[in-house]
């Protein structure tokens, strides 16, 4: 039976309790509106793990100015009905004024590796994060923590943040879940038109176009993004990023790349869409 539990309070003993009981935690954070996507990480979460913890929390603190905040997608008795499908045992969903009390002030933030592409167009967004995170790691206390691909720097960022601090949190990244037409599964699809729906496919165009130049051998940066950038261009209203970069940096290669990052962040109407794929690791989106 899936508990639903509102107080932080509530989440952190109901963790010291299966701990007690010798059962290995499992979380997997999320805003809601809960896909295949975010089941899967419930899925492998669960493969880890004998009690397993799921958060929803739109959480203001990594929402600019301007952004979709109000807009955002609240689901909650749907997702309630997808958690207890997964067995999931318990769900925490605070009201924000638990998570941000009267006074609150404090700030969790990571330096280098949250500057370049979310970071240099969305400023405030990592440190919203990384805060709430922080504050679900410590009520959580010593868990595996799982998160999807999709955000792949928000992956990174977390990764550094739970090592830097020695958070007793070990941090998983779980491959992106896509429609079968390619487009990686996101909550804010629901927003697309039918038309914009279709030139959404203008980003998975892009990262097939760089994949497959990969495959073919090509290894020069500046090429291959060129073969990403085209189809989203030519697809999306307004283009934020198309970046090849060091998957582990998030910064330009200093190397000849074993691997490498393309990563896309655009727009179609109000819908902003993001999407990724690592070249010389992951399979043909």
């Amino acid at each position: 039976m899936t508990e639903l539990v509102r107080k932080p309070a509530e989440l952190r003993r109901a963790c010291e309790d299966a701990r007690r009981s010798s059962a290995r935690v499992g979380l997997v954070p999320t805003m809601g509106a809960l896909h295949e996507g975010h089941f899967s990480l419930m899925d492998e979460a669960r493969k880890r793990a004998d009690f397993l913890a799921v958060t929803i929390f739109v959480n203001p603190l990594q929402f600019g100015a301007g952004e979709d905040l109000e807009r955002y997608p609240r689901t909650l008795e749907s997702d309630l009905d997808g958690c207890r499908e997964r067995k999931v045992d318990l769900v925490f969903a605070p009201e924000t004024g638990s998570m941000y009390p009267d006074g609150f002030q404090t700030e969790v933030s990571v330096a280098e590796i949250s500057k370049p592409l979310e970071g240099e167009f969305r400023p405030a967004h990592f440190a919203g994060v990384t805060t709430v995170v922080a504050k679900l790691f410590n009520l959580t206390g010593p868990c595996t923590a799982v998160f999807g691909r999709k955000d792949f720097q928000q992956w990174r960022v977390l990764s550094r943040m739970a090592r830097d601090l020695d958070m007793p949190v070990e941090v998983v990244g779980c491959p992106i879940v896509r429609e079968p037409d390619g487009l990686a599964l996101s909550s804010r699809n629901r927003f697309l038109s039918p038309s914009e729906r279709e030139r959404a496919l203008g980003i998975v165009s892009g990262l097939r176009a760089a994949h497959d130049a990969w495959q073919d051998g090509e290894r020069d940066p500046v090429r291959l993004r060129a073969w990403a950038e085209q189809p989203v261009r030519s697809g999306f209203e307004r283009v934020d990023y198309v970046a090849v970069v060091d998957p582990e940096t998030l910064l330009a290669p200093v190397e000849p790349p074993g691997r490498l990052l393309v990563a896309v962040a655009a727009h179609l109407g109000s819908t902003r869409l993001i999407d990724n794929v690592v070249l010389g690791e992951d399979s043909r989106p």
